[in-house]
Formats: structure tokens, C-alpha cells, sequence
């Protein structure tokens, strides 16, 4: 049963996407409030995905169960329909309910060549942005979304992108689409899910410290002022769990129906629940000004993973 400290207990969430970075963060923020969390990837103690990480979808349901929640790894490649057919499969013979829907699939980088116009980018590799950043959230909320409208009446569908819609070309136009494209899906998924009673919206971080951002500027989560010194804003920058007690917050909020259809920054949930950042700060990327954060966005740096 729900408690003032775990008001997520009793409450089953999919967080697509879970191996690193923001699913990660997310999965174990829910687990923190007491939820249920399965937690799906590529990546496994067996071998790694094409994102060649070491993360693994194993250590993010470990991380889940020791905040406090029940962590459960399920291996899925969410580009198969099959796949992603069976995880949801599971989650109905285990629980015959899904609360809580979290959107994170990426698995793009291995396809993206920064610079390159649309002409000069391979197709395959195009498409394969695409498949792996579109159609792997249309295919997640196709098998998902049932599930969740057979028995939770207030169900919660979150989409996590990379930027509001004010973000300027990205510097690859497959790229671009994908993210435009996440942050539209929470706008339309609460048009049709919110006769339902469900809430669906879209996130996005402000300037991310995920594993890969720290290993790209060559630091780590206890040396990245070092970064910042030498690296535009960085000083701005938060860590995935900012992102992921946002949504955390948002999934025990009764009152979270407001939110319905916006697309929603780390900040604006860190102000409407008075949250801080894993380190106790309270990084604010929304307060930074807006021409030099897009400047940031559409520098070609890495994506946030």
C-alpha cells in the first residue's frame, strides 16, 4: 500500500529505455517512491548493444531494488515488435496492470554522422536513426498503452526527448526529426489518452552529465567542475536523476492531468515539485539565457543517452 514515503508502492512501470542516463536515473527515482520497475534494453551482462556502453540493463534493476523499489531487467530490442510484444506479455502475467509508461528509447549514435546533409548521409543509416528513436516509442506505446487502459484509470504515459520545441537544427537532419518528433508524441498521445483518464506529456533534460557526456569531456561525476571550466554552460549542467525525480514527482501527483500534452523541461518540474539535483544543487537550464542555451543545443554536441 501507498505510504508517505513510498507513494508509489503497489504501482508497475516500464521504463523503456532503462540502461544508462535518463532511464536509468528514472527507474531508480521511481523505485526510491516505491514502485515496481521494469527496466528494458539491449545491453545485458551477456553483451553489449551497438551503443558499445558498459552500463547494463541488469545493474539499472539492482540500483532500483536497493532505493527502496523492486527492480526487474528485461532484455528487449524495441525496434521488434515481437520483443516488445512479450515484455508487455510479462508485465500483464506478473501484475495484469502497467501505471506508469516511460519512453526513453535512443540507441542512435552508432547510425548518426554529424554534418552531413540529408543526401551525403547513407540511407541505411538514416533510417536507422529513425527506427531506433521513432519507431521504437510508436511500437512501445502500440503494445503498451492496452495494457495500462485495462486497469489503471490514471495511468501516466511520459515521453523523453531532447529539447523543447524552440531548439534549432541539430546539425543532422535524421537527428532533428527524432527529437522534433518525441517532443510532438506527448502533445498527441494526450489528445487521445486523455478521455481515458490518462496523462501523457513530454521531458526533456537541460544540459546532461550522462555517463557518455562525462566520459566525452574526459571527467566523471565527482571531477566534471573540471569541464566546466573549459566547456561552454557546463556549469549549468545536471545530472539524469534531476530529470528522474521529476518524473518521479509527477507519477505520485494526483493533480498531474494538468501537465497533459506540454513538453516540460527537468526545470520546470525541479520548480512545480521544489526538487534538488542528486548533489543537492539545483541546476536551472530554463534560467539560462535562452539564445545561448540554443547556440549549445545546435552545436553538434553528443546526444544525451
Amino acid at each position: 500500500m501507498p505510504t508517505d514515503d513510498h507513494p508509489l508502492a503497489g504501482r508497475v512501470a516500464l521504463v523503456a529505455g532503462s540502461t544508462r542516463g535518463c532511464g536509468r536515473a528514472i527507474a531508480i527515482e521511481l523505485g526510491a517512491l516505491g514502485a515496481t520497475v521494469y527496466g528494458s534494453g539491449r545491453s545485458t551482462r551477456a553483451g553489449r548493444s551497438p551503443m558499445n556502453r558498459p552500463e547494463t540493463i541488469e545493474d539499472t534493476a539492482e540500483l532500483v531494488t536497493a532505493a527502496g523499489g523492486e527492480g526487474i531487467a528485461v532484455r528487449c530490442d524495441h525496434t521488434d515488435a515481437d520483443d516488445v510484444r512479450a515484455l508487455v506479455g510479462r508485465i500483464r502475467s506478473d501484475h495484469a496492470r502497467l501505471d506508469i509508461l516511460v519512453n526513453d528509447v535512443w540507441g542512435g549514435d552508432p547510425f548518426v554522422q554529424w554534418d552531413e546533409p540529408l543526401w551525403e548521409h547513407p540511407i541505411d543509416a538514416t533510417l536507422g536513426v529513425l527506427r531506433n528513436g521513432v519507431e521504437t516509442h510508436l511500437i512501445t506505446n502500440h503494445f503498451a498503452i492496452p495494457l495500462m487502459l485495462e486497469g489503471a484509470a490514471d495511468g501516466l504515459v511520459v515521453e523523453v526527448g531532447d529539447g523543447k520545441y524552440d531548439v534549432p537544427y541539430r546539425g543532422n537532419m535524421p537527428y532533428d526529426l527524432v527529437k522534433t518528433a518525441v517532443a510532438r508524441m506527448g502533445q498527441t498521445l494526450a489528445h487521445d489518452l486523455g478521455p481515458h483518464g490518462v496523462t501523457a506529456l513530454t521531458v526533456t533534460p537541460g544540459y546532461l552529465r550522462s555517463e557518455s557526456m562525462l566520459d566525452y569531456f574526459g571527467v566523471t561525476e565527482q571531477t566534471w567542475r573540471e569541464a566546466a571550466e573549459r566547456v561552454p554552460f557546463f556549469d549549468h549542467s545536471e545530472t539524469p536523476h534531476l530529470l528522474g525525480r521529476g518524473i518521479a514527482a509527477l507519477a505520485a501527483d494526483a493533480e498531474r492531468h494538468r501537465f497533459a500534452g506540454q513538453c516540460l523541461g527537468s526545470w520546470d518540474l525541479m520548480r512545480a515539485y521544489d526538487l534538488v539535483d542528486a548533489d543537492g544543487s539545483r541546476p536551472d537550464w530554463g534560467a539560462v539565457d535562452l539564445e545561448a542555451r540554443l547556440q549549445t543545443l545546435a552545436s553538434g554536441m553528443p546526444a544525451p543517452a
